[in-house]
C-alpha cells in the first residue's frame, strides 16, 4: 500500500514519463555518525555544546543535513537557525511541509532550552503548538528561526519559536513545553 492508502505500490518505474513530470530529482544526504557528538553533549554544558557545533568543532545533527538547517547562533536561553527549503519538502500541493516548518520550530525551541542546561543534562519535547501563518516555498529564500526560553525549570522548560521568510514575513509561531533531565551514564 502507497502513502495514499490505494493499495498500489508506485516506484519510479511506474511513474508516467519524465516529459509530462520533467526529470526525476534526487538529493544526496551526508552527516557524520552521530554518537560521538551525542557523547560529547553529555560532557558540556548546552551552551559550550551548541556554540561547538556552530564553530564546526563538533558536526550537526544528522536532522541538520536530512533538512538543510544551518546553526547560526546561540546565546544564553536563544538560538537561531534557518532552513534552506527545497522541493524535497514540498507537500502534495506544491509548498513547504507543515511538518517540515514543525520540525524547525522544535529544533529552536529544544536548542534555547539546551543552551540553560549543564553538562550531563538533556531535554525532550513534551508538547508543541504551531500556528501556521503563510505558506512558504523555495522561492520563499531561506527561512529564519529564532527560539528563546520563557521559562528554565528545573523539570520542566517553556519555550517559544518564530519563523520568518527572507523578506522578514511571519510563516509560523510556536509554543513547547519540554522535560528536563539528567542523561544516565553510558554503559
Amino acid at each position: 500500500m502507497n502513502a495514499f492508502g490505494n493499495g498500489e505500490v508506485s516506484t519510479v518505474e511506474s511513474l508516467p514519463d519524465a516529459g509530462e513530470w520533467g526529470e526525476t530529482r534526487s538529493k544526496i544526504v551526508e552527516w557524520h555518525d552521530p554518537a560521538g557528538p551525542a557523547r560529547k553533549a553529555r560532557e558540556l554544558d548546552g551552551l559550550t555544546y551548541l556554540r561547538s557545533i556552530l564553530d564546526g568543532s563538533i558536526p550537526a545533527p544528522p536532522i541538520a543535513s536530512l533538512m538543510n538547517l544551518r546553526f547560526l547562533e546561540a546565546e544564553p536561553g536563544r538560538v537561531v537557525f534557518a532552513l534552506d527549503p527545497d522541493e524535497s519538502q514540498y507537500n502534495p500541493i506544491g509548498a513547504i511541509h507543515g511538518g517540515a516548518v514543525c520540525t524547525l520550530l522544535d529544533s529552536v525551541a529544544g536548542c534555547a532550552v539546551h543552551t540553560t542546561l549543564p553538562a550531563g543534562w538533556g531535554y525532550t519535547s513534551v508538547e508543541i503548538k504551531v500556528n501556521y501563518i503563510r505558506g512558504a516555498t523555495r522561492d520563499s529564500g531561506a527561512l529564519s528561526a529564532t527560539g528563546v526560553v520563557k521559562k528554565a525549570g528545573r523539570r520542566i522548560a517553556f519555550a517559544e519559536g518564530e519563523v520568518t521568510d527572507s523578506q522578514g514575513r511571519l510563516v509560523a509561531t510556536a509554543t513547547s513545553t519540554l522535560l528536563v533531565f539528567e542523561v544516565p551514564p553510558q554503559s
